[in-house]
């Protein structure tokens, strides 16, 4: 899908019919035709292109024959296997066209449109229009760290009453997504430090924005790090309450192995055809089932006082 954006007059990016000089050209998910549009027609080097379709694409710039390909790092939704991943988001500029490029659908662009209308903001120059991507990037990987964080509660509750294997398993998922942001976060502020040193290139830019940027573009770092370094001390925790309580059962299956040999080797002995006293006792049979008792229940409470049972 194509949009075609550009400042209105009370601020704020509006949609165009149709593209127009100085405009930002959005595509999401491009078809057939909209890729021979943005090849053909853009002129946009098919290198870029195919590079920005690459998912293990990593941020960063380049520029070749005039044309300036940024690819930063965003966080989407995915599906059961891993809650959340970050794919690619290219920003292919020269001269008056500037567009922006992703190959999977995601919050992120539309809240970045979204949120100008509603706070009228104007975007005067492609260094703060990169910049407001770097703020807006950073913001939704602060959300989705929260929902995360939800996902880890909700899972640690679980556990507490049984711990079963499909909680252990989502735990391990998320702790997949803490890794994809915390490459991609620093990806991200790579690219940011080598964009400023890119002013002759990009322009001016509003101090104040950059300070942003690098505000939430850290606090994110830091959270992510913050709430991986919780999620590996909690599967350490589990994995040691699993540990501890496998020692419990064995712990017990022993003890109760040894329990069940004292009847049944007093049962053996007196059950040999030789001489025992007993053969012609006619209480022999009782006799043997008291001192089996006897034997069996002595042995509980030994084991017992070793704390063994």
């Amino acid at each position: 899908m194509i949009s075609y954006l550009q400042n209105s007059g009370n601020g704020g990016l509006t949609v165009l019919d149709n593209w127009q000089t100085k405009c930002w050209i959005n595509v999401i998910s491009p078809s057939l035709e909209e890729r021979d549009y943005i090849l053909n027609e853009l002129k946009v080097p098919s290198d870029f292109f195919y590079d920005i379709q690459d998912d293990d694409e990593r941020p960063r710039v380049e520029i070749e024959d005039g044309w300036i390909l940024i690819v930063m790092r965003i966080p989407v939704r995915h599906d059961s296997s891993i809650p959340f991943i970050t794919v690619p988001l290219g920003i292919v500029i020269k001269d008056d066209i500037v567009v922006s490029i992703c190959f999977h659908q995601n919050d992120v662009m539309q809240d970045f449109i979204l949120h100008t209308q509603r706070k009228s903001i104007h975007i005067d120059n492609n260094m703060n229009f990169l910049l407001r991507l770097f703020l807006s990037s950073s913001v939704w990987f602060q959300k989705y760290l929260k929902q995360i964080n939800t996902n880890v509660r909700t899972a640690e509750k679980e556990l507490e009453l049984s711990i079963r294997n499909e909680d252990l398993q989502n735990l391990l998922k998320i702790e997949k997504s803490l890794v994809y942001f915390i490459t991609s976060l620093k990806g991200n502020s790579i690219l940011l430090s080598k964009l400023i040193k890119l002013v002759s290139v990009f322009g001016a830019f509003d101090p104040d924005l950059l300070e942003d940027a690098e505000i939430e573009l850290k606090q994110a770092i830091e959270t992510t790090n913050v709430h991986s370094d919780i999620l590996a001390g909690t599967m350490d925790a589990y994995a040691s309450i699993i540990s501890n309580n496998v020692n419990h059962i064995m712990k017990q299956l022993t003890s109760i192995t040894v329990i069940l040999m004292i009847p049944t080797l007093i049962a053996s002995l007196y059950g040999m055809n030789l001489f025992n006293a007993l053969e012609n006792n006619q209480y022999g049979f009782l006799i043997v089932l008291f001192i089996a008792a006897v034997c069996t229940v002595l042995g509980f409470l030994f084991l017992r006082k070793r704390n063994l049972f």
